[in-house]
């Protein structure tokens, strides 16, 4: 039977794969902007190209490394959730 307490924990957890699977690449560009705001800041070179391509390539190395991992969490996730139907509609 669907209660508010299913939907609750379906909502629940479909936020925490979605933060799983996206934290990667949020610290991957985080950490990457740290690094090249500090070399601005040493180097007082303030171009807006600098800070996008090396998070660009930063990321998209990060996407190379961890995507089959993202791609098989949400793969698991979906089929949990489809295998639920019966026992979630009753």
């Amino acid at each position: 039977m669907m209660t508010t307490q299913t939907v609750l924990n379906l909502g629940q957890r479909s936020l925490e794969v979605m933060l799983l699977v996206s934290a990667p690449l949020l610290l991957t560009a985080l950490v990457v902007g740290l690094i090249v705001s500090i070399f601005q800041a040493a180097t007082q070179i303030n171009e807006m190209t600098l800070s996008f391509i090396p998070k660009m390539l930063a990321i998209f190395l990060a996407m190379l490394l961890t995507g089959p991992w993202m791609l098989s969490t949400l793969i698991d996730y979906t089929r949990e959730l489809f295998q639920n139907i019966p026992f979630i509609i009753g």
